[in-house]
């Protein structure tokens, strides 16, 4: 696929699960099940496998998020409607993030990491967030002003290409987003421009540890479910190494899966019904991906 085609359809997709309810996990989840995909896909949103009931959301995404990493305080002190359960882990609590920093969020979605650390940064930080999705936006923007939050700002671009001054942030955070950039690199050399001096990177990605075969990585939902794009995870270093950054660091590692998350939880499974069927057929399938968190630092 050629760049803008995938980012157009990225677009597409994400628009879609930010103007509605049911949402789940999105990283690491199911291509074509009728042939080769992998195993941590349960939503519609991302695939179209498996729908989370309504009434099961809120303690789907409570549970889910726990299972990232994080803490209840972070998911109470955050607007509803902010955690879309888009993410494969918690780069804010890695992070160390202090009073009065200026943090940017690399594909802010609804928010979330951006409202977390918003409460940590105080009303002298700010906090900028930067998506390509207009409907990520929007919802985005409507949750800061519901809650009030005057230090986070919502700016519509691609991470490759970021609307940000060089020299400007002291802390950049992403959350299962960079694996979607087609070019990976220029994502990396554009957070080294726009970082201080000292400043530092903490992300949150879906990566490799086997290369996929061609049916997964030129398969359309295998990309926007984060797999088909994601890279092997020497060359992900490689990648945040060559931009000029230093101290590159694999902090944790987690093969955390929604499906078997799912299928450890009898209320959700009671909940899902028939559909549990197809959840097990999911955490069947095995590609070889993870979810890391890395940090590295601007000399």
């Amino acid at each position: 696929m050629e760049e803008e085609q995938i980012r157009k359809i990225v677009r597409e997709q994400y628009g879609k699960t930010a103007t509605q309810r049911s949402v789940s996990s999105c990283c690491g989840s199911s291509a074509d099940t009728d042939q080769t995909t992998q195993s941590s896909c349960s939503s519609d949103s991302c695939c179209g496998a498996i729908r989370i009931p309504t009434d099961k959301m809120d303690d789907f995404l409570k549970k889910y998020s726990t299972q990232l990493g994080y803490t209840e305080q972070d998911l109470k002190n955050i607007p509803d409607g902010a955690n879309l359960a888009l993410g494969c882990g918690n780069p804010t609590a890695l992070a160390s993030i202090q009073e009065g920093e200026t943090v940017l969020d690399l594909g802010s979605g609804g928010g979330l990491d951006c409202f977390i650390a918003a409460n940590k940064v105080g009303k002298t930080g700010k906090i900028i967030g930067v998506d390509m999705t207009p409907a990520m936006i929007d919802r985005a923007r409507e949750n800061a002003r519901k809650a009030n939050y005057d230090n986070v700002e919502f700016r519509l671009g691609e991470i490759e290409h970021l609307p940000v001054a060089d020299n400007s942030v002291d802390l950049i955070i992403s959350n299962c987003v960079i694996n979607l950039a087609p070019n990976k690199e220029n994502v990396f050399r554009e957070a080294f421009r726009v970082l201080k001096p000292g400043g530092r990177l903490m992300v949150s990605d879906i990566v490799l540890l086997k290369e996929l075969p061609d049916v997964v990585r030129k398969n359309v939902q295998a990309y926007v479910s984060c797999i088909g794009g994601a890279i092997m995870k020497d060359k992900y270093v490689e990648a945040i190494e060559k931009a000029g950054f230093k101290d590159v660091e694999i902090v944790d590692q987690s093969n955390f899966s929604t499906t078997e998350f799912l299928l450890n939880d009898e209320n959700l499974k009671e909940a899902l019904g028939d559909q549990i069927e197809t959840v097990k057929k999911l955490d069947k399938l095995d590609i070889d991906s993870t979810s890391i968190k890395v940090k590295a630092v601007k000399p």
